[in-house]
């Protein structure tokens, strides 16, 4: 612990030594690589290459950069097809078995030996500490059978000296009303999760007659969370939001949140390199964007070595106001998560933008979905009261600028889908957005939402719905306007 935590210091503060530091750890990391199934024969390139020990920090960065060059990137396909060969140990030997959730494609093995948990608590700890403390609570509501936030972050807090519940709710009733209970009687002032299940926790306590949960911070997690749903979340609870953890079951936490609200690198567990038309390269002071392709340096039970995440970030290039060394990330989603609607290519921040503007007024938004059918588009909100006609017509007014050559209609609905809130599971775009050419789609829609969008589709006259597809006729009180 007492080696990993100087690491830590001499990454936080830009020390030459850092470059050494990642040398020895890569060596490591590619010795354990060789006893493993799924990389064994990608560092085969690196056996009989002439490579000089480096002698000081600027010769080791030189080195490493020359080491990953030889070596093959590793597809996140490769990984999800072969996830155990990448172990070096039996799942047997690990302290906890976890996977990713499979959501886009097969589920991957990500087991935490002790030394993971270890180094991982320590990362995100030394982090956290610069802003939270004893005196500090936190409730963590992460619903997630297999992936390992919730025990980890819990660990977290404990490093820290932050009492911590980590509670979680039924996704078929979503019942928060003891949640809300324990909230208020335990005075919690941090919440740790996904922004989704914040929302669909915030909607229930209005639509029960319960107060909002009040919390001085937010530590949002595993979803994409851009300006406008950070706002329109700090506006709802009073807090200030931190994106405060970004990775994935299988690489680990790859960069944290300090007190300026800025995701760090955590350079001294990952050589992390940007991959683009122009092939990969390391991270350095500059600006850059691309995919993000990362080398373990602290997981010899499962190293990975040039593994493509295929996440999409943004390196600032600048220095953050907290004065730490490590590089800043801004995380932009999967390629995936761009949303191609009749001909037009919309992000998750094009549509959060026109829903929650700076300057809101009058009826706010609490949560949407949107609902495809050709070149129609239904955008399904919760809101915080009824609205009237004319905030109806000004919000389809904003929303058709997405598309200007489409059809596009608002319709207020008591609750959403489950599947929205499962963006930490599935992505923006798949529990975001549900495209009605898909016929199993309507299968996924509880019977009020369902009712909703055949009698807007039928008004709009968008498309003709097949028998099968019909259910029951439109429920009364379905939609609130």
């Amino acid at each position: 612990m007492r080696s990993h935590l100087r690491g830590i210091r001499t990454a936080q503060s830009g020390a030459d030594e850092l470059r050494a530091l990642q040398f020895d750890k890569l060596i490591k990391t590619l010795e354990a690589a060789a006893s493993s199934d799924l990389t064994a024969s990608s560092v085969q390139a690196l056996r009989d290459c002439d490579l000089r020990y480096p002698w000081n920090g600027t010769q080791a960065g030189l080195v490493v950069a020359e080491m990953l060059a030889r070596l093959p990137l590793l597809g996140r396909g490769a990984l999800r097809a072969k996830a155990r060969a990448a172990l070096t140990m039996t799942p047997a030997e690990f302290v906890h078995y976890y996977e990713s959730s499979g959501t886009t494609g097969d589920a991957v093995a990500a087991p935490k030996a002790l030394h993971d948990l270890v180094v991982n608590t320590m990362n995100i700890g030394e982090m956290w500490g610069r802003f939270l403390g004893p005196g500090d609570s936190a409730l963590i509501l992460i619903n997630g059978p297999f992936a390992p936030a919730g025990y980890q972050f819990e660990k977290v807090l404990e490093y820290i000296g932050v009492m911590s519940t980590r509670l979680w709710t039924d996704n078929v009733t979503g019942d928060y009303t003891r949640i809300l209970d324990i909230t208020r009687e335990l005075h919690i002032n941090t919440f740790v999760g996904t922004a989704s299940r914040l929302l669909e926790m915030v909607q229930f306590a209005l639509r029960s007659g319960c107060a909002v949960p009040r919390f001085s911070r937010l530590l949002l997690m595993a979803e994409q969370t851009g300006p406008h749903l950070a706002r329109h979340l700090e506006r709802l609870t009073g807090a200030r939001v931190y994106v405060c953890s970004y990775g994935a079951s299988e690489t680990g936490t790859v960069a944290v949140a300090c007190e300026d609200g800025q995701l760090h690198l955590q350079e001294q567990s990952y050589l992390a390199e940007i991959h683009d038309d122009d092939g990969a390269r390391l991270i350095a002071d500059g600006p850059d964007r691309g995919e993000l392709v990362l080398t373990t340096l602290d997981l010899p039970a499962r190293p990975l070595v040039r593994y493509r995440t295929g996440d999409l970030v943004e390196v600032t290039g600048k220095r953050c106001e907290c004065g730490l060394a490590t590089p800043v990330i801004r995380p932009l989603g999967r390629a995936q998560d761009v949303l191609a609607f009749n001909g037009i290519q919309i992000r998750q921040e094009d549509v959060e933008a026109l829903l929650w503007p700076s300057d809101p007024t009058g009826v706010v938004v609490l949560n949407y979905m949107l609902v495809l059918s050709g070149d129609l588009a239904v955008c399904l909100v919760t809101t915080d009261r009824r609205p009237d006609p004319d905030w109806h017509t000004a919000l389809e007014r904003r929303l058709a600028t997405l598309s200007p050559a489409s059809r596009l209609a608002v319709r207020v609905v008591e609750a959403l889908p489950p599947l929205s809130n499962m963006g930490s599971y599935v992505g923006w775009k798949l529990s975001r957005v549900l495209d009605l050419e898909d016929n199993s789609a309507w299968h996924r829609l509880p019977e009020p939402i369902r009712a909703v969008l055949e009698q807007t589709l039928t008004e709009l006259d968008a498309v003709a719905i097949p028998t099968a597809r019909a259910g029951s006729r439109p429920h009364e009180g379905a939609v609130l306007s």
